[in-house]
Parts: C-alpha cells; sequence; structure tokens
C-alpha cells in the first residue's frame, strides 16, 4: 500500500447531516418560480452540484437568467430556513481531529458553493480544523465530473495514489474513481451500499469510521507515522 499524505473531505451528507435540508431548499424554490419538481425528485440528485441538479429538475440550463434566479434563491432559502437547524454528523469533528493528528492533509471536495462552505464548516464543527476548500466555484463541472478532485490534487500537489477521499453519494464514488483517487464512503447521507459499490469501505458514519480507525483505509495507510 502507498503512504497516504491527504485525505479530501465532502461536507453535505459526510460531516454534516444536510442532504435532507438540500433537498427540501430545491423543492421550496421550485414551488416559488412554478415548477412541478419537489423533494422526492430532488432528494436523489443531493451530492451533485447546482449545474446539474437544476436542468434535471427544470431542463433549464445554469446560465440562463431563469435559471440564475432559481440557483440565488435556493441558497437563500438553504441558508435563512435550514442551515441553522443542522447537526454533525456523528464523530465528524472526532474523526477530523484523528485524521490531523495522523498527519495527514485535510482538503474540503464539495459540489457547495463558496457561500454556502463556511457556514457547513461551521455548523458541523470543523471549520477550525480545515485549512484548504475547493468548492462548486473552483471546478468547471460538478460531481460526479472529477473536475472538483482534480482541482484538490492541482491544490495540494499530490499524487492521487497518495490520496483518499471520503463521501457518501455515489456522485463522490464517481468522481473520485475518475480522478484515479480511492475513496471511502459513510452511509449517513442517506445512500446504502449497493448505491456506494465502488468504494473501498463503507462505514454507517464518521464515527464508525474512528471506532474502527487502526484497520480503516486510512489507519492502514497512515501506520508507519
Amino acid at each position: 500500500m502507498t503512504e497516504l499524505h491527504a485525505v479530501l473531505l465532502d461536507v453535505d451528507g459526510t460531516l454534516i447531516d444536510s442532504n435532507d435540508a438540500h433537498a427540501r431548499a430545491w423543492a421550496e424554490v421550485l414551488e416559488e418560480f412554478g415548477h412541478e419538481a419537489g423533494f422526492e425528485e430532488a432528494r436523489p440528485l443531493i451530492g451533485m452540484g447546482g449545474d446539474k441538479v437544476l436542468p434535471a429538475l427544470t431542463g433549464l440550463a445554469e446560465e440562463s437568467p431563469e435559471g440564475q434566479r432559481i440557483l440565488a434563491r435556493r441558497g437563500e432559502i438553504f441558508r435563512e430556513r435550514h442551515l441553522r437547524e443542522l447537526r454533525p454528523c456523528p464523530g465528524a469533528r472526532a474523526l477530523v481531529e484523528r485524521m490531523r493528528a495522523a498527519g495527514l492533509e485535510l482538503v474540503v471536495a464539495t459540489s457547495a458553493s463558496q457561500e454556502d462552505l463556511q457556514p457547513l464548516l461551521e455548523q458541523a464543527g470543523v471549520a477550525d480544523l480545515i485549512e484548504q476548500t475547493t468548492n462548486a466555484d473552483d471546478a468547471e463541472d460538478s460531481k460526479p465530473d472529477p473536475d472538483i478532485v482534480a482541482a484538490v490534487l492541482r491544490c495540494t500537489g499530490r499524487a492521487a495514489e497518495h490520496v483518499l477521499m471520503l463521501g457518501d453519494t455515489p456522485y463522490d464514488v464517481e468522481a473520485a474513481h475518475r480522478a484515479g483517487v480511492g475513496v471511502v464512503a459513510v452511509r449517513c447521507g442517506g445512500w446504502g451500499d449497493a448505491d456506494l459499490e465502488g468504494a473501498m469501505a463503507v462505514y454507517d458514519d464518521p464515527a464508525a469510521i474512528l471506532a474502527r480507525w487502526e484497520e480503516s483505509p486510512f489507519g492502514r495507510r497512515t501506520a508507519r507515522r
């Protein structure tokens, strides 16, 4: 096994229990704008960026005037109505602390917007532990395209074989694989093992990884430190 140097951290559904809230924000904004799609249609798409979710739910392009208004309003609804009610996924801060103690470089790799990201990290209780972030603004295409993962590799200068990603959706798994990065998945974002096929290991939540740290892909590849 190659030594692990860095971990790419997804946020929504991985470090903070926010996927349902994102789906509700989509349902609410689409109702405001007179579109029929609601929570049930939005929920399976959470984990992709707005550039993917918007056309899937409305047929509108991200660059269209109405698309831009919907995306801006969705962000407002999420921050105003839902963000303050969110809670960290079990063990999120403790796992990030353990990764730091192992000497791993930690970089957020998320499809969230820059405007959403910092409040999400603060609400997850990990903002002070993570120095580098990439978000939807750093990539031309969001997950499952590999742009965000590739942006992290460029940012850190790390080779893909020395990096793992922690995520919670099939879009994380696909994006990581397409960038040549291994991925560990958690179920706390609402996806099952069949959806997360391709992950090298799947755990209930960050606390479950921490409880089995030494045998996890993270622990096994930092054991020499």
